[in-house]
């Protein structure tokens, strides 16, 4: 299989050639150019999967993956893989020490299981990369932000877990771009990242409303970024949090503005392999106690108060912990070491992504329910 590489995490395309990385955006030339395309995909598809299980990248036995908690606890460390560098989401200082929202839930996820956040040991990816490292086993959960899609689930052989962060696909010019609206963007040239949704999905948005756009398509998101400081593009599209991420990271001399309309919707959150329900469950209901915490406005700093609290809410947490705990054989108090290690749902996203980071991103609906957001968990009992 030289030469043939998983692109948009699921197409493997096979050359014996160099390829250019400029794709134009064709417009649509009436119903039977738009069958024929629709004809292909499901082509694309089909064959997609067969050449993925010829090589090995669907998904392994379930007596593989069902043994994820078991191989955590012989490691004694929880492999993440995430970016490798974006602000807000996973990136390394000076001195190695990784921080970011997937870092975040990481160190959650270590230290519900084995007690200790910093047994998170984190595993930096390319996009085109995430899907085989998770299904071959390199790493136990991808976080990277990840969309939830069924495409990936019924085609790729994971699960997702949950939305840690509901998100958009947008744009971004500089600031003194005439451009004032994605209705304006005409025959720009747009940087995408390879190996994400972003490039079909600005396709799809394009013809849709026969704009002529050509994308240039990088092959990591730091090269997309770079790409589009050198003005190899006049447009940069990405997930909002990115492009935030990306604009605060720009060059001191240089300001950039982020458009309002966005492609999509973009729900990103954690996905493990399928044929392991216990590690799904753990890894769900780790995400559910961060925003259940949050829900009951249990911090960092008062959530250790849940032992001796006499409210009927606190005492259900606690005793739902106990039995997941017993049931998925993990230590008691699994969900109280998660928020004490990292905050609740709202404290880390202030942190890593708003008002107490580079981003200066508003929540939005990334709010609890009970706070004018749509984030809420199952009832802990």
């Amino acid at each position: 299989m030289s030469g043939c590489s998983v692109v948009a995490d699921r197409w493997l395309v096979c050359s014996n050639r160099v390829m250019s990385n400029i794709v134009p955006n064709r417009r649509s030339k009436g119903a039977g150019a738009l069958a024929d395309r629709r004809l292909d995909t499901h082509r694309g598809v089909r064959f997609a999967t067969l050449v993925l299980a010829a090589i090995g990248l669907v998904a392994p036995p379930a007596t593989d993956a069902a043994t994820t908690l078991a191989g955590v606890k012989t490691r004694d460390s929880v492999r993440c893989g995430v970016s490798e560098g974006i602000l807000g989401f996973s990136q390394r200082d000076a001195s190695g020490r990784w921080s970011g929202l997937d870092v975040d839930f990481c160190r959650a996820l270590s230290a519900a299981v084995l007690g200790d956040p910093d047994k998170a040991t984190l595993v930096p990816l390319r996009a085109a990369e995430r899907f085989p490292a998770l299904r071959l086993g390199r790493i136990d959960v991808l976080l990277r932000n990840t969309t939830w899609t069924l495409s990936r689930e019924a085609g790729l052989g994971v699960l997702f877990a949950g939305v840690l962060l509901y998100d958009g696909q947008g744009f971004m010019v500089a600031a003194d771009s005439p451009i004032e609206s994605a209705a304006q963007l005409g025959t720009s040239t747009v940087c995408v990242e390879k190996g994400t949704l972003h490039g079909p999905q600005l396709d799809d948005w394009a013809r849709r409303r026969r704009i002529g756009l050509t994308q240039l398509v990088l092959d990591s998101a730091p090269d997309a970024a770079a790409a589009f400081f050198d003005g190899r593009c006049g447009v940069l599209s990405s997930d909002v949090s990115t492009l935030a991420a990306v604009r605060a990271t720009a060059p001191h001399e240089r300001a950039f503005r982020i458009l309002t309309e966005q492609v999509s919707k973009q729900p990103l959150g954690p996905a493990v392999r399928t044929g392991d329900d216990n590690w799904f469950t753990l890894v769900r209901w780790v995400l559910f106690a961060l925003i259940a915490a949050d829900e009951a406005e249990l911090t960092r700093a008062n959530v250790a108060q849940l032992r001796s609290s006499a409210d009927p809410v606190a005492q259900r947490m606690l005793n739902a912990d106990r039995e997941l705990g017993r049931l998925l054989d993990i230590e008691p108090e699994w969900s109280l070491r998660a928020v004490l290690s990292v905050g609740n749902y709202s404290e880390i996203f202030e942190r890593n992504l708003g008002r107490g980071s580079p981003l200066q991103l508003e929540p939005g609906v990334n709010r609890p329910w009970n706070r004018g957001g749509i984030l809420f968990a199952p009832s802990l009992q």
